[in-house]
């Protein structure tokens, strides 16, 4: 491993919401221009407490020209407080105005030599506040096409963290508005600093099957509970892959084969089961509990097509379900309507 991996590996990359150039500049610039009419108005307010050695009056151009002079730091000194109340303001008003127009003077400095407190500030915030989210490892293919399904879900948009062992796949990921981590994802240091712990689903979208065995160990002894979906390439790993703790194991060649051999033997079969696999276009699959009314019914009877249930955790086939159950889950296919 490379110093640059060495550097990379553990670093947690958060979605940027930064705004650009030209808006960062509008608003430095509307808010030094609002410290200088602060400051002229504090000084008409009480412009008898000043004098102008020029004409011993303070005009409105006056206070807008000591205001110029003095948050700039120039201080002429040929209009200045002469009154106990103006000598006070100064110290209590336009002292902070002083220092607020430099700090805007030096925002770019300044934001550099705060960086990294402002991210560790940002990373403590985000960790407690990580809760429920969905981890997925390995951002490739496989990776980017399962958020992609989870986004077009019927429920809630999830949050997900990345966890890449390449610092381009994860800066891809970030650049995709979703937290990284960059780091070898056997590990469990870098799978606590995703959350796995407090994740409801994580998916394993590695490139090899052994990778994906360990990692599914790993994370099914930090979470108990947590849906575990994992892809493999050989489906003689997939006795492995439970053994280690997934609830789900996709075997991708296999699937994609018999995918491809179904397009082959039917076109149109292959349409239907591609619209399946894409929510919210034409059919889509759900996954619901049963209802009140429904228990003790059988499938024929319901409005939408059943597939399958599940039932006390074991998936029951639509050949074998019977009647539906109390704390029955259906799975349905259901138009868009």
């Amino acid at each position: 491993m490379n110093s640059e991996t060495d550097r990379d590996n553990g670093r947690t990359l958060l979605p940027l919401r930064r705004p650009g150039p030209v808006r960062t500049m509008a608003i430095r610039l509307g808010l030094a221009l609002a410290a200088v009419a602060t400051m002229a108005v504090t000084v008409l307010l009480d412009r008898d407490g000043y004098t102008d050695n020029h004409d011993g009056q303070v005009s409105i151009l006056d206070a807008l020209y000591y205001a110029t002079v003095s948050l700039s730091t120039t201080g002429y000194g040929d209009i200045v407080p002469v009154s106990d109340t103006a000598r006070w303001v100064n110290v209590a008003v336009i002292m902070p105005l002083r220092v607020f127009f430099l700090v805007l003077l030096v925002g770019t400095t300044f934001e550099v030599l705060t960086a990294r407190t402002r991210r560790q500030w940002k990373l403590s915030r985000w960790r407690k506040k990580l809760s429920g989210h969905t981890v997925v490892v390995g951002y490739g293919n496989k990776g980017r096409a399962a958020v992609k399904a989870l986004h077009e879900g019927p429920e809630a948009e999830p949050q997900f963290v990345i966890i890449d062992s390449l610092a381009p796949m994860a800066q891809e990921a970030r650049d995709d508005g979703h937290a990284a981590v960059v780091g070898d994802a056997t590990r469990a240091m870098i799978l606590q600093r995703a959350g796995v712990d407090s994740a409801s689903r994580i998916i394993v979208a590695a490139d090899r099957d052994d990778t994906a065995a360990l990692v599914t160990l790993s994370v099914r002894q930090l979470n108990r509970d947590a849906v575990i979906a994992v892809a493999v390439r050989a489906s003689e790993n997939v006795p492995l892959l439970r053994q280690s703790g997934a609830t789900t194991v996709i075997t991708s060649s296999e699937a994609a084969g018999r995918l491809l051999g179904l397009a082959a033997r039917s076109p149109a079969s292959g349409e239907v089961i591609g619209d399946l696999l894409i929510q919210g276009h034409g059919l889509h699959l759900i996954d619901r509990p049963v209802r009140p009314e429904e228990i003790g019914s059988s499938p024929a009877e319901c409005e939408d097509l059943v597939l399958a249930v599940v039932r006390t955790g074991n998936l029951v086939r639509y050949d074998e379900i019977g009647a539906f159950a109390a704390d029955d889950r259906l799975i349905q296919v259901r138009t868009r309507s």
